[in-house]
């Protein structure tokens, strides 16, 4: 008779994880994103607050500014999903955090290929939108 051990089979990277757990990954990402962007948009405001010689500002000040209210107004909303007992009103909100996350991929990309030496952070802020994209899949199988 042999008498095989399941435990030692399965695969580590196969764990599931329980959804207040998916949350609270999904919320403590979408903290330190909070905190990276605006650090970068503080970063980048010296570069891109300086008037052009033509006299006009340069637009990419205002993509610093949305990856801010973006990354800022994610958190809230993704307290409202999990809070939220109505299905509809779940997805509704789910809808949201999905947009602000386009947003900020967006945001990015335009921050990117703009004329600062702070451009090579927003590589950063993409790996970790990245990984919150990666943790929001999983998230969105638990609502």
């Amino acid at each position: 008779m042999v008498i095989c051990n399941f435990s030692t089979n399965i695969n580590p990277i196969m764990t599931t994880q329980s959804s207040s757990e998916l949350h609270t990954a999904f919320y403590n990402k979408a903290v330190e994103i909070a905190l990276i962007s605006k650090r970068i948009s503080n970063y980048l405001n010296g570069n891109l607050c300086v008037l052009k010689p033509n006299g006009r500002e340069d637009i990419n000040i205002y993509f610093s500014g949305d990856i801010v209210r973006q990354s800022s107004s994610l958190l809230p909303h993704i307290l409202s999903v999990n809070q939220e007992v109505f299905s509809d009103k779940k997805q509704h909100y789910v809808k949201i955090v999905k947009w602000l996350i386009r947003g900020l991929v967006t945001n990015c990309k335009h921050l990117e290929n703009c004329n600062s030496n702070g451009s090579e952070f927003i590589s950063i802020l993409r790996t970790e939108l990245r990984r919150l994209k990666k943790i929001q899949g999983k998230w969105l199988l638990t609502i």
